[in-house]
């Protein structure tokens, strides 16, 4: 019975202690004393937490540097400076998108992460070898994580001519979500920004995830404009915006409520260094939160391992997260709110979800994020897929 497995002995989300049936990759039954069916393997817990698999909402798999030559970052300090820099000398740096999207998604399943929701580039120098290195690794990677790819204009749409078109075969391809950026700072056209990416989300009948680096009142402008297409086209449960730091002032409240209103997701990593996103207060007004670790070791930037229970603890340091119920809230962002955000079916711990667990050693789930044990095994639709912090699978 290859397809039924009992976890015995485990503390879902830091509670009482109960056992796990998974049968044909779904949970079948949670509670204490379950009888192992014949045949079943079995896995002692002994008292671990157990949590859903968690979610890295917002990446970028095919431009980090892993496994490559330290990079000497001497770049200017605006966003064009970066994306400039880093669409020029991908090729001279050896930045395979399959070879390199390979590696980080490997790292984050050894970390817990059983899904990606990853950004990739598509612009006129590279065209689609972004999306078809990603798409390799997506594929290779199916039965041990669930990899969604965002067809993301970085260097511009309207801007750079010939983007659409690119977008729209990256879509035609597979690509899951159609991706924007910035349509008042970067095309300075917000409107036909607009027409252009929600006119591809209702051509290919796919979601839209938004990066709006905007600040104050240029961003708001931005947001209203997402909201009102967002309403006027249905698309409540369909639509992020990624970064969101113009939510971070403090006269966006009703902003923030229009936001709630129109079922548009935020996502947000905690920046250190712009206004954020404040979690607690989004969550209050009904808005889905969701979180990720954006780039990482990249031409951007040096930091960044992959781990979302890391970036759960930095959500809690950025915004001032302390009290036990208050930590674990982040956990709950970088687990469930990633999953509502890219709309995962069967989500969580409850009877009928898919057994897509982590479980760890902890007194508490405020203690797992704060100590963030290596000791962690990784179990995706009831198969055991990375254990002590190795995945089941390699990468080059």
């Amino acid at each position: 019975m290859d397809d039924v497995l009992l976890v015995r002995g485990v503390r879902p989300w830091g509670g009482a202690e109960a056992d796990i049936r998974v049968e044909g990759g779904r949970i079948t039954a949670v509670g204490a004393g379950l009888a192992a069916p014949e045949g079943a393997r079995v896995i002692e817990g002994a008292g671990r937490i157990a949590i859903p698999g968690l979610v890295e909402a917002h990446t970028h798999l095919d431009k980090n540097m892993l496994g490559l030559p330290w990079y000497r970052n001497e770049v200017g300090p605006r966003l064009i400076d970066k994306i400039d820099n880093e669409r020029l000398n991908k090729r001279r740096l050896g930045i395979e998108p399959g070879t390199q999207s390979m590696r980080q998604a490997v790292r984050s399943l050894a970390y817990g992460s059983t899904h990606i929701r990853s950004h990739v580039d598509v612009d006129t120098e590279h065209g689609m070898w972004g999306i078809e290195g990603v798409m390799a690794t997506r594929d290779a990677l199916r039965d041990v994580q669930f990899i969604e790819l965002v067809a993301f204009p970085q260097s511009g749409l309207l801007v750079r001519p010939g983007t659409l078109e690119l977008l729209d075969q990256a879509l035609a391809m597979g690509a899951e979500v159609v991706g924007g950026l910035d349509p008042c700072s970067m095309d300075r056209d917000p409107k036909g920004h607009l027409d252009a990416v929600f006119g591809l989300s209702q051509k290919h009948g796919r979601p839209v995830d938004i990066h709006l680096h905007e600040p104050g009142e240029m961003g708001g402008f931005s947001m209203e404009l997402i909201v009102e297409r967002t309403r006027a086209l249905g698309m409540a449960g369909r639509v992020v915006v990624s970064h969101a730091f113009c939510l971070g002032a403090p006269e966006m409240d009703g902003l923030i409520e229009a936001v709630a209103a129109a079922g548009i997701a935020i996502m947000t990593t905690g920046a250190p260094s712009r206004p954020v996103p404040p979690v607690a207060k989004l969550r209050r007004a009904g808005v889905v939160v969701c979180a990720g670790n954006d780039g990482i070791r990249d031409t951007w930037s040096p930091y960044g391992n992959g781990d979302m229970l890391e970036r759960a603890m930095i959500l809690g340091l950025r915004n001032n997260l302390r009290r036990d119920d208050e930590v674990e809230m982040a956990l709950r962002v970088c687990t469930e709110g990633g999953a509502a955000a890219m709309g995962v079916e069967g989500y969580g711990l409850d009877v009928g979800c898919w057994a897509d667990l982590v479980l760890l050693p902890a007194e508490s789930v405020a203690s797992l994020v704060v100590d963030r044990s290596a000791d962690r095994m990784v179990i995706r639709r009831g198969r055991i897929v990375a254990e002590n912090g190795v995945a089941v699978v390699g990468a080059a």
